[in-house]
């Protein structure tokens, strides 16, 4: 039995208005910055105010207190117990304080998957450098299920080897959500640490942090959440927080978690003052509402700019329950390379004026589209038809 075809949502009645976007440009690309509304913009900007009326004043009376009420609010959102949730600039920093906490030695292994995004990949060559502790990756076949990739995973594990596991929740790669909650399962029963990064999730998806089991939890707020760019948290389950060490240290050393990972002196504090705005604003669209447009909307821009390629509604992937991001796998020769795809995706938004993202995934290239309310069916429509000339070029 063949897929119900997807259809565009109705619009959101002045949503595109709350943005200061360039109207001349389609961004079909939420996931990767996010964009911050306007008066999310401009409570940022009456912080900053604040702060350069009396910088003293300001970092000198109070701001810990306010950094707590924030915390407490974002991480109210998510599930998450403030007292072992962290702000912290975003997911590759959260990772960082993980990796940099959790003893790695000579010989330690850190698990993750090929889903997992690049810069996290990195941060952990730079710790297997430091530490000795090597790296090793489990591919997942691009239509499995998530019986079989907790499968894949439990027979992946080396208990009393394999210190870490990290598990993106919804893959940045592919957009595919991932069943972290029966991982953590999987992870507890082999004991074995368990790091998901979250960065989609915050906004997009309703979660509830402590529910989900995991030792440590990443996501930003800046993207699907409305908030000033630089604005993350890091959830640190109870055994591990006397553990963790900041990047760098402050005057709230001795507060011990997860003041001293927050406060860095002159940090700009605005960004995460201002986020609870961006958390209002969405609750003002309707929560629930924005979520279903967006993911709606995605999958629509998957299904045209597919028909387009000449892909067949089976190869496209559908991610999950309400991801509001798709991809469509490329003809193969439009990239081949990593840097191939990046390259490309600077053409589509230099000659088709389209901001969209590229991967290069088990040997293929890949676009993403994401739906945001400030996007309308007539973008992706538009994109289909101009997509096929450029790749056909690129051939």
């Amino acid at each position: 039995m063949s897929r119900a075809q997807p259809t565009p949502p109705e619009p959101i009645p002045g949503a595109r208005l709350l943005f200061s976007l360039d109207p001349a440009v389609s961004h079909l690309n939420h996931g990767s910055f996010g964009a911050v509304p306007i008066p999310v913009q401009r409570a940022q900007q009456r912080l900053r105010d604040e702060i350069e009326a009396n910088p003293l004043r300001f970092f000198t009376r109070g701001l810990t207190d306010r950094i707590v009420h924030t915390r407490r609010h974002l991480a109210g959102f998510l599930g998450a117990d403030p007292d072992g949730t962290a702000l912290v600039d975003n997911t590759t920093s959260g990772v960082a304080v993980v990796l940099q906490s959790i003893g790695l030695g000579a010989g330690d292994e850190i698990l993750g998957t090929d889903l997992g995004y690049g810069a996290v990949s990195l941060a952990v060559e730079r710790e297997c450098r430091r530490t000795g502790a090597v790296a090793r990756t489990l591919p997942l076949p691009p239509r499995a299920t998530d019986e079989e990739i907790v499968e894949i995973i439990r027979a992946g594990l080396r208990p009393g080897r394999t210190r870490l596991l990290i598990v993106d929740q919804i893959s940045s790669l592919t957009a595919r959500l991932l069943p972290v909650g029966a991982v953590a399962a999987v992870a507890r029963a082999a004991g074995v640490t368990l790091l998901v990064d979250a960065a989609h999730v915050p906004g997009m998806l309703p979660v509830s942090v402590d529910e989900i089991g995991a030792d440590f939890w990443v996501g930003n707020l800046h993207k699907w959440g409305y908030a000033p760019r630089g604005t993350a948290v890091l959830v640190v389950a109870p055994p591990w927080r006397e553990r963790i060490e900041p990047l760098a240290v402050s005057w709230e050393q001795p507060s011990g978690f997860p003041l001293n990972v927050e406060y860095r002196a002159t940090l700009d504090y605005s960004t995460w003052l201002a986020a609870p705005v961006g958390l209002f604003t969405l609750r003002t669209l309707g929560l629930e509402r924005v979520r279903t447009h967006n993911a709606a909307l995605a999958a629509y821009g998957q299904r045209v700019v597919g028909e387009a390629l000449g892909v067949s509604p089976d190869e496209l992937p559908d991610p999950g329950p309400g991801v509001a991001m798709r991809v469509v796998p490329l003809p193969p020769r439009a990239a081949t390379t990593f840097d191939d795809v990046v390259a490309l995706k600077l053409e589509i938004g230099d000659k088709l004026a389209a901001e969209v993202q590229t991967s290069f995934w088990q040997g293929r290239a890949w676009l993403r589209l994401s739906g945001q309310v400030y996007n309308h069916a007539g973008e992706y429509e538009q994109l289909a038809r101009r997509l096929p000339a450029l790749l056909a070029g690129r051939g």
